[in-house]
């Protein structure tokens, strides 16, 4: 199962990113090492921590933290977000 949907693209989102921080939506199934496991496995790096939340809409965000320190950088390119 994919927990992850799509990338959750605000303002704070992109200021999050020089924190080597990304913002996903995800299943709202998902745990958090489901979440971590997916994003590994999908973009290549590590996941130092994941956090969690709901949105106002009831979607589940996920705010993954990763370990390299241009990661967050790069997925965002790959993905076309930059």
């Amino acid at each position: 199962m994919n927990s992850i949907k799509y990338p959750f693209i605000t303002e704070k989102a992109m200021m999050l990113m020089d924190e080597n921080k990304l913002q996903l939506i995800v299943d709202t199934r998902s745990n958090k090492q489901q979440i971590r496991d997916d994003v590994e496995k999908l973009y290549g790096f590590k996941v130092m921590s994941v956090r969690t939340m709901t949105t106002m809409k009831g979607q589940k965000k996920a705010i993954v933290t990763f370990e390299e320190t241009e990661a967050a950088h790069e997925i965002a390119t790959r993905i076309g977000l930059m």
